[in-house]
C-alpha cells in the first residue's frame, strides 16, 4: 500500500504521521490537529482530495498541502493548485524525492509551528532533522529526535506518558509498557553528556517536564 510506504519512510525521518483511509477521515483529522504539512491523494475511496483541499482553504486553514496524483495531465495539476494545493507529485514517485518535497513544503510554513525550536542551549531544527546542545550536535535516533521535539514544543509543561505514546509513538496507552521511560532515560543521558542547560524532570504520578536549568530548581519526582 502506497500510503503505508510513505508513512514508514516519513517516520524513519523522525516525523509523526497520521494516515486517513478516505477523504472524510482525512478532513476530520485536518480540522482537529495542527499539522506541519498534509499529503493528499487526488483520488480517494469516497471522493476527491480536491474537495478536502477546498474545504480546508475555505475555513482559513493554511497548512501546506502536497497533492499526490497518478495523472500527469496538465489540467489535473492546474485543478490541484487551484483547489489550494501548494505542490504536487505524480505517482509512482521516488521516496527520496517525496521526502525532499515534504521538507520544502514544511519550510514554506505550516500549522503556526516554528522550524527551529530553542530552550536554553538546546536547539531542534525540524526541517533538517538535527538537534544540538551547548553548541554540539546531538546524535539522536529518529524516535529520540521526535521525543525531544515534542518536549520542546511543550517546554515547561507536564506531559504524560499517554501524551507521548499517542503523539510520539502513535499508539494507545499500555499501562505495562516502559517504552517511554526507556527512551526518556536515553535522551536524558545524551543531554547530560552534552552538558545541556536543560533537564527532564519526572513529575511523580503525572509524567515529565522539560525545562531550562536554573541551578536551584528541585525536581518533583527526581530523575
Amino acid at each position: 500500500m502506497f500510503a503505508e510506504l510513505i508513512r514508514r519512510g516519513l517516520k524513519e525521518e523522525g516525523y509523526a504521521v497520521d494516515v486517513a483511509p478516505d477523504a472524510a477521515q482525512g478532513q476530520a483529522l485536518a480540522f482537529v490537529h495542527e499539522y506541519d504539512g498534509i499529503l493528499l491523494d487526488f483520488m480517494l475511496p469516497d471522493g476527491s482530495g480536491l474537495k478536502v483541499a477546498q474545504a480546508l482553504r475555505r475555513e482559513g486553514r493554511q497548512t501546506p498541502i502536497l497533492m499526490l496524483t497518478g495523472n500527469k495531465a496538465p489540467e489535473d495539476v492546474v485543478r490541484a493548485l487551484d483547489a489550494g494545493a501548494d505542490d504536487y507529485v505524480t505517482k509512482p514517485c521516488d521516496l527520496g524525492v517525496l521526502k525532499a518535497r515534504v521538507r520544502a513544503l514544511i519550510r514554506r510554513g505550516g500549522a503556526n509551528r516554528m522550524e527551529r525550536l530553542t530552550l536554553g542551549d538546546v536547539t531542534v531544527d525540524r526541517v533538517h532533522h538535527t538537534a544540538a546542545a551547548a553548541g554540539a550536535r546531538l546524535q539522536l535516533t529518529p524516535k529520540e529526535f521526535a521525543l525531544l521535539a515534542y518536549f520542546m514544543e511543550h517546554a515547561e509543561e507536564v506531559v504524560t506518558r499517554t501524551d507521548l505514546l499517542e503523539k510520539v509513538w502513535e499508539m494507545r496507552f499500555d499501562p505495562g509498557s516502559n517504552v517511554v521511560d526507556v527512551h526518556v532515560a536515553r535522551l536524558r543521558a545524551k543531554l547530560r553528556q552534552a552538558a545541556a542547560a536543560t533537564r527532564i524532570d519526572t513529575v511523580r504520578g503525572a509524567g515529565f517536564r522539560f525545562t531550562a536549568e536554573r541551578g536551584d530548581a528541585g525536581t518533583e519526582g527526581g530523575e
